[in-house]
């Protein structure tokens, strides 16, 4: 049976959305990055409603900013919203990881492990994808708590963090160093919820630390050549099923 366009637009503008916030965290969309609602729907041939739901969604997690009269941009936060945004995170992930104490079963540590695994061989090999890998070990944990709520609110902030190390941060370093989360793990199998809880502070203020006051130049960016690799992988995708 034939799928009608209606019934096509929630899951295209979800692969929109999905393409945008991707590039956003790997920190091929740049902070500052315009981010042009008619641009964006001919590289994934969809309307400029679609793609505004998309970036409306983005806003709301703090990754895009809505301005008006001027469209829309990947968010740059200040040093100041930066420090705060921080801050809170580090809160969070204490408390993710005192829920965590004592309790990751096997199954979480074959998860964990193999994560780890593709941290290193990434961190060798392919910045964008350890940048990414580093934010999904967070999110990862936050999900074995089993609370829906911790989850959002990690991802979120994690992503958000991620926009402020593209601006702040050391040229080639890193987000996250893996060794510092194979001593967050090891922190977790013990009984010890404070020792857990000071291993993820002491991992997150090192990436403060590792990240300069200083603002680097916000520049330019072909919207077009960032999302082809995004929007030839969703056009993949949709052929798929059906063999062509």
């Amino acid at each position: 049976m034939a799928i009608s366009e209606s019934e096509t637009k929630p899951d295209r503008g979800s692969a929109i959305y999905r393409a945008l916030r991707h590039a956003i965290i790997a920190q091929a969309l740049m902070p500052g990055a315009k981010l042009p609602e008619d641009t964006i729907g001919e590289q994934f041939g969809v309307s400029r409603t679609i793609v505004r739901n998309a970036l409306a969604k983005l806003a709301a997690e703090g990754l895009v900013e809505l301005r008006r009269n001027r469209g829309a941009a990947v968010a740059a936060p200040s040093w100041d919203e930066a420090r705060d945004i921080f801050d809170i995170r580090i809160a969070l992930e204490q408390f993710v990881a005192l829920r965590l104490t004592g309790h990751l079963t096997a199954e979480h540590l074959r998860t964990l492990t193999a994560h780890l695994h593709k941290e290193q061989r990434a961190s060798e090999s392919d910045p964008a994808l350890s940048i990414e890998l580093a934010t999904e070990f967070h999110i990862l944990l936050a999900a074995m708590t089993g609370s829906a709520v911790l989850k959002r609110y990690v991802s979120e902030l994690s992503s958000r963090c991620g926009l402020i190390l593209a601006l702040y941060s050391r040229p080639h370093s890193s987000e996250c160093a893996v060794s510092e989360h194979r001593l967050i793990i090891a922190a977790l199998k013990s009984n010890d919820g404070q020792r857990a809880a000071k291993a993820m502070t002491d991992h997150l203020e090192a990436v403060v630390q590792r990240a300069l006051i200083k603002l680097h130049p916000i520049r330019n960016q072909d919207i077009r050549a960032v999302l082809a690799p995004y929007a030839e992988t969703g056009r993949r995708k949709r052929k798929a099923p059906n063999g062509r």
